[in-house]
């Protein structure tokens, strides 16, 4: 079994390539990973769709087909060239995935270094693929592991305080432009997911307040509920309106067509600040309308003084998450060995069932000994399987311990594919064999 990482990502996509790869709903995603896993090498697989990156996490029983699976796909939903879709893709593989995986979910492979929601999306993710019925046992592990990883790089750095996202990079840059005050000014904010929530949370401290718009209007209602003051409700149809009468505007709807055109626009002199937080774009090429617009890369260089600032804290991270990587890698590998030696001792304790009887129906022995034989039977292959078991133990802690492990299934004819590794343990006799 292999683990496989395909991410195109804000370091190697523009915005425009983002766009084209995002998945524009759970439904699609939904559709992608069933194709996905009807593969006969595909075991399990999740998506990571986010403004910033579109990334297919997966576990197969081979790495090669995999990739190209994936980049078939895509190219069939999406229209990008298959030859394109591999010039963009940052392919990760085995360990490499793991501890590329760790990095995303402890945020040190986002735009903004400890920004805080990519644990809570990356969890969601693989929620969706696992009530989809194409994640499960094995990628549910790595995810185990990435997020016990994620709260220790919290724990030990201090990367994660005055938490960041994107959202409050946009509203500390409308701040900056505004000569360091938002006091006074209203917000709009289009959208109520959790980007929209940053933002406005962002825009309250910065002394603003709030105009919240969404299609669904209760949406808005509980979300201005739970924010409190300074923040009012608007309609959607009057939203035209609302950006010919106020500055600023944050937009973060999960809509796959811009609702926000050069025609909405009107030439009133207005000095409007807009920031497009959504993939796809919320907003439309405004050309010369008197507009100043952010999109998400623009906020990569932005937030490049955050990055420096917390660039100390990321190197000792790293260290953290390639830690944890080594360590899930040899809890696999001691997860893998157990259910083997099971399986060869029960295998044994069939062959001494099987030759003690034969033993005693040929008349070999009365069957008052069979006891005595039973037990000196089990005694002499335990002492034959004492060093073995050590080795094969001591293998699987190896960086190499699962080639071996499997090479020894092999040639045992041990199949494990249905067994729990958890249900496995160490007892104090198999210590000793």
């Amino acid at each position: 079994m292999h683990y496989q990482v395909v991410s195109f990502n804000y370091k190697r996509c523009d915005l425009e390539q983002r766009e084209a790869l995002a998945f524009k709903s759970e439904e699609e995603i939904r559709d992608f990973l069933k194709m996905l896993v009807e593969f006969e090498f595909m075991l399990e697989a999740f998506v990571i769709n986010t403004c910033n990156r579109i990334e297919i996490v997966s576990a197969s029983k081979d790495n090669f087909a995999t990739f190209h699976a994936i980049l078939g796909l895509l190219s069939r939903k999406t229209g990008v060239g298959f030859h394109e879709l591999a010039r963009s893709a940052m392919r990760y593989e085995d360990q490499e995935a793991v501890e590329h995986l760790f990095s995303v979910v402890s945020s040190l492979d986002s735009l903004v270094i400890g920004e805080a929601q990519i644990t809570g999306q990356v969890k969601q993710a693989f929620r969706l693929s696992y009530e989809n019925g194409t994640a499960g046992r094995e990628l549910n592990r790595v995810l185990s592991y990435a997020v016990k990883c994620a709260a220790e790089v919290r724990n030990a750095t201090n990367i994660s305080e005055n938490p960041i996202s994107i959202a409050s990079v946009a509203v500390a840059q409308a701040q900056e432009l505004m000569n360091g005050s938002l006091a006074g000014m209203t917000g709009v904010v289009v959208g109520t997911g959790e980007m929209g929530r940053l933002a406005a949370k962002h825009l309250l401290r910065a002394g603003a307040d709030v105009l919240l718009v969404s299609r669904t209007r209760e949406h808005s209602e509980a979300l201005a509920a739970e924010l409190g003051e300074n923040v009012r409700v608007g309609s959607f149809e009057k939203l035209p309106s609302y950006l010919n009468r106020y500055r600023l505007l944050f937009t973060a709807t999960a809509s796959p067509e811009p609702i926000i055109s050069a025609g909405m626009v009107e030439n009133n002199g207005l000095d409007r600040l807009w920031f497009d937080m959504a993939i796809p774009r919320d907003i439309d090429e405004m050309g010369d309308c008197g507009v100043r617009l952010y999109r998400i890369d623009d906020l990569q260089e932005i937030s490049k003084s955050n990055h420096a600032l917390r660039q100390e804290q990321a190197y000792r991270a790293a260290e953290i998450v390639r830690r944890y990587r080594e360590e899930f890698f040899l809890w696999l590998q001691a997860l893998s060995v157990e259910p083997v030696i099971k399986r060869m001792r029960q295998a044994i304790d069939r062959v001494v069932d099987d030759e003690v009887e034969r033993t005693l129906r040929k008349g070999f022995l009365p069957r008052e000994y069979e006891a005595n034989l039973r037990h000196a039977m089990k005694q002499a292959f335990d002492k034959y399987l004492h060093e073995p078991t050590k080795a094969m133990r001591a293998i699987s802690k190896e960086s190499e311990g699962s080639s071996a492990i499997e090479a020894i299934k092999r040639v045992f004819g041990i199949d494990t594919a249905d067994v729990d590794p958890k249900q496995y343990k160490v007892t104090t006799k198999d210590k000793e064999s």
